[in-house]
């Protein structure tokens, strides 16, 4: 499997940027194993993650994925949603980007944060008390990026859905069992209606499932046929 080409054909949306949403799951549902995601990874997971990175004109995280994952600075613009505005300004995500951040958040963060966030990476405030995601993603939009990736958490992702702005999923099944109680792609309150996804994409390699899904409101194409897989050896997620 050649990420590069199986994930070419980047979605479109109308008045705004187009947004993957990029995730991994156990066959059980859960999107990590002590707390993160990388032991649910392989090789072909990591070509994924790079080339999907690679289309994209900026990158859409949760503060707390940002967290709990360790990011570091990123090609594209990193663009960090968070109400309260607390971040760690000092981490190499800030101080050593060679694109400056972007922090989203609300005009209800406190006002010292929002400043200091801002001199470190541009701030962007929209919503009052809670993050408007359209409003953000029409701002990026007015900034130039046409495609952005999405990479969690669940509770942004679900905010995301309920928006209805997830114009591509792109979801690798780790062919491995979690229990306990992680969580899954999305979390919170049920979606007000259950959207329906169409595969666009299926692809197969060392056990794990790549899958690409589009909401079937907005699928203009059908879908393309399933690819082989083929060997390939990377580092991990």
């Amino acid at each position: 499997m050649d990420p590069h080409e199986v994930y070419a054909d980047l979605p479109t949306a109308d008045g705004r940027p187009a947004l993957r949403l990029n995730m991994i799951a156990s066959v059980d549902g859960a999107i990590t194993l002590g707390g993160v995601s990388g032991p649910l990874g392989g090789a072909g997971d990591h070509r994924v993650f790079t080339a999907l990175r690679s289309f994209a004109d900026a990158i859409l995280v949760a503060a707390g994925t940002v967290r709990a994952e360790g990011y570091g600075p990123a090609s594209v613009p990193l663009v960090v949603v968070t109400r309260s505005c607390r971040l760690d300004l000092d981490a190499p995500l800030f101080t050593a980007a060679p694109v400056r951040p972007v922090v989203v958040t609300v005009a209800a963060a406190p006002r010292e944060r929002r400043e200091r966030a801002a001199e470190v990476a541009d701030v962007l405030v929209a919503g009052g008390e809670d993050v408007d995601l359209p409003v953000a993603l029409c701002e990026l939009g007015r900034r130039g990026h046409a495609s952005v990736l999405a990479e969690g958490g669940p509770t942004l992702n679900a905010q995301l859905a309920r928006a209805d702005l997830i114009d591509e999923l792109c979801l690798t099944v780790s062919p491995v069992m979690a229990g306990g109680d992680a969580g899954r792609i999305l979390s919170g309150p049920p979606l007000p209606r259950a959207p329906r996804l169409a595969p666009v994409s299926v692809c197969e390699e060392d056990g794990f499932l790549f899958l690409r899904l589009r909401p079937v409101s907005r699928r203009a194409t059908p879908p393309a046929p399933s690819r082989p897989a083929s060997p390939a050896s990377v580092g991990p997620r």
